[in-house]
């Protein structure tokens, strides 16, 4: 297969997930790209403080990946949502909870260690903008923990 034609491909595949996720396409276009910056920001903070190691910058790839891996799994557990929902006849179609949820913490922590690395590198500290995102994140930890009700003792698989 040539170089076009697997670009064409891959172009085509991306836009039918993004026209199937719309509701999540931003926010986790926007969750790659700070994964991207908080990795490029971690790795200058590492050159400037001479404590770069290619072990540490794996585990940092890694890390990035189950991120991913993580997201994933809130999309089919909404996926699965509506599925059942569907076929008790409600139509969720379209709407993914815990995906966004899920995404949008991560955005909120990739921003926070964003907001780190530049302050460690010696850039512009900006304390209410860390303030304001440790606020968000929690309240985003919140809300959904006051979605999901407490298990009680003898429920569950352990």
């Amino acid at each position: 297969m040539s170089e076009k034609a697997i670009s064409i491909t891959g172009t085509a595949f991306v836009a039918l997930v993004l026209a199937y996720f719309k509701a999540l396409a931003v926010p986790v276009i926007m969750l790659a790209v700070l994964m991207l910056l908080d990795y490029i920001s971690g790795v200058i903070e590492a050159w400037v403080h001479n404590t770069m190691s290619s072990r540490v910058g794996i585990i940092g790839i890694v890390k990035k990946l189950c991120y991913a891996l993580v997201v994933v799994v809130a999309i089919i557990i909404d996926l699965i949502i509506q599925y059942a929902a569907g076929q008790v006849g409600f139509d969720l179609t379209g709407v993914y909870c815990f995906g966004l949820l899920v995404t949008i913490w991560l955005i909120f922590n990739e921003s926070i260690s964003i907001l780190e690395n530049v302050a460690e590198i010696g850039g512009p500290e900006v304390p209410f903008l860390g303030k304001l995102l440790k606020h968000l994140k929690n309240t985003t930890e919140k809300k959904a923990e006051e979605a999901i009700p407490e298990e009680t003792e003898g429920d569950g698989d352990d």
